[in-house]
């Protein structure tokens, strides 16, 4: 009687319960999720009559559109691989994913078919580039595809729940990007435990502020459906754009990595204009600061769920959820214990925080160890790379590289990456907490801290800070804002303003390009 755990159930379950309602909105566009899915049967059967089939790999490059929705169930349910790769990278980069990934069909927006062209000579697997919007010699167009395919004429092989979903790219830094391979059964258990502890219905409506390349847009192609709520596609992150859905669309919930909750946050009066209260904000991807947490909660009246994951975890592993001794809390004490990572999903296995020595840290909120984890969310391993999973995977446990602290309630709290953790005169400083420190000045919108060297402590905190529009504020003004927030040997020796802080393509600021070299503006 068992079927295999795979988020195609979704699109089964949706097919029967919810045909009529609607399921995809994309600008003029409205689907219903009858319509959604013969559109998905189509683009199957078009696949197969292209030559794809089990195992293949097809991969696509596109903002949030219907087009690039469809592909999270026409892919898989035939057996195929889906590989979202990040529209942000540059010619090389998305070169190497698509030879890496061994793709056989590459469906691309219009907005990257010239960048596709530019990379076909360097890509031997590729069969057939696909058009998704925008006409072009050479490629073919996916409507026409479409309306030539029968929805009926899909040949549906049986799954298997460890079989490849997807392979998910990594932001690559200092090195090339490694191919994360989801099993149906990884992204089966994370929208599981997702609507677990974050329950949605038919009557919510989300909006696609983050990428669904990230991730697999944390699996909410897959939780929205499961559940028969709306899609409400965003295909930029415009301020204005993304509170007039709100608005005219009677959007419930969205996600945001914390750049883009602070693009919200700290919209002008002007460009947000009525903010709908109510909206429920899922966060994830470094810690968001207590600042924002007051602000989005207090001033905005939305809801903000703090969770914790990585590609590797399919993505999450913790939520930092809430709890009745928390009602009683004061906003700011709220938002403090918002910003931890908080506590193991029911479905995403075991979670440890251990020392050098494989042993579990004390729950004293301040011995630094490395969070592992193992269980049903964790990744196959990298394709194609055995040296580097097998390093991730050391001890029977995968390794995610954040250091962190067990508080005496069990939540977990990030201190930092280990490789940004400064050692200052023997101290370990959590360029982390700075920085959440910081952010509650007012004149103070973003701030990356990173160590550099220092000829008496070894290496000491430096900041680099992004103002609020119309905001101003002097390296000593801030110096002395820190002094009062925070032991003198944690603050910044050097404050740098900058107009912007260098991100990856996934909106996590790249510490490495701050530490190599660039001059500070000196507080002393």
């Amino acid at each position: 009687m068992e079927t295999p755990l795979t988020p195609l159930e979704f699109m089964r379950r949706a097919r029967a319960l919810y045909p009529e309602r609607e399921a995809v909105v994309d600008g003029e566009a409205r689907r219903t999720y009858a319509q959604f899915f013969e559109r998905c049967d189509r683009w199957s059967a078009a696949l197969q009559r292209l030559g794809v089939g089990q195992g293949d790999r097809v991969a696509y490059i596109s903002p949030n559109t219907a087009a690039n929705l469809e592909s999270f169930y026409a892919v898989p349910q035939i057996g195929a691989v889906l590989v979202p790769i990040n529209y942000r990278l540059n010619a090389a980069e998305v070169q190497y994913i698509v030879r890496h990934s061994g793709a056989k069909v590459v469906c691309a927006h219009a907005d990257y078919l010239e960048l596709v062209d530019g990379i076909r000579g360097e890509c031997p697997d590729v069969e057939h580039v696909v058009a998704l919007e925008g006409a072009r010699d050479g490629w073919r167009d996916y409507e026409e595809l479409l309306a030539a395919a029968a929805p009926e004429g899909v040949a549906r092989p049986a799954i298997d729940e460890r079989a490849l979903l997807t392979i998910n790219y990594t932001s690559g830094t200092t090195s090339r990007p490694k191919g994360v391979m989801i099993t149906h059964r990884n992204a089966y258990m994370n929208v599981v435990g997702t609507l677990i502890h974050h329950p949605l219905s038919c009557r919510d409506r989300y909006l696609w502020t983050l990428p669904m390349f990230h991730a697999n847009g944390w699996t909410f192609p897959w939780v929205v459906t499961a559940v028969g709520g709306a899609h409400i596609c965003l295909r930029q992150v415009d301020p204005a754009r993304a509170f007039a859905l709100m608005r005219d669309e009677a959007v419930t919930m969205l996600c945001a990595a914390p750049t883009v909750l602070i693009t919200l946050a700290n919209a002008p009066a002007a460009v947000r204009g009525e903010v709908p209260r109510g909206v429920q904000v899922m966060t994830a991807g470094a810690p968001p600061a207590a600042a924002t947490i007051q602000r989005v909660e207090g001033e905005f009246g939305w809801e903000l769920m703090h969770v914790y994951g990585l590609t590797e975890t399919a993505p999450f592993i913790t939520v930092c959820e809430p709890r009745p001794e928390h009602d009683g809390c004061t906003l700011e004490e709220r938002a403090a214990l918002k910003a931890r990572q908080g506590v193991e999903l029911v479905t995403s296995g075991e979670l440890r925080v251990v020392d050098d020595d494989g042993n579990e840290v004390p729950r004293d909120g301040e011995t630094l160890g490395e969070i592992v984890v193992r269980g049903n969310v964790v990744m196959e391993g990298y394709y194609d790379d055995p040296a580097a999973t097998a390093e991730a995977m050391r001890g029977g446990w995968f390794h995610s590289g954040d250091a962190a602290v067990v508080h005496p309630d069990g939540y977990l709290q990030i201190r930092d990456r280990f490789k940004d953790v400064i050692i200052s005169g023997g101290e370990n400083i959590s360029s982390i907490e700075v920085e959440g420190v910081m952010m509650r000045h007012p004149a103070v919108q973003e701030i990356a801290v990173v160590g550099m060297p220092d000829e008496k402590w070894g290496e000491s905190p430096h900041a680099f800070v992004v103002l609020a529009d119309g905001a101003a504020a002097t390296a000593a003004e801030l110096t002395a804002f820190a002094r009062e927030q925070m032991a003198h040997f944690k603050v910044p020796r050097a404050f740098e303003f900058v107009e912007a802080l260098p991100k990856t393509a996934t909106g996590k600021i790249q510490k490495y390009v701050l530490r190599g070299g660039r001059s500070a503006i000196s507080t002393q």
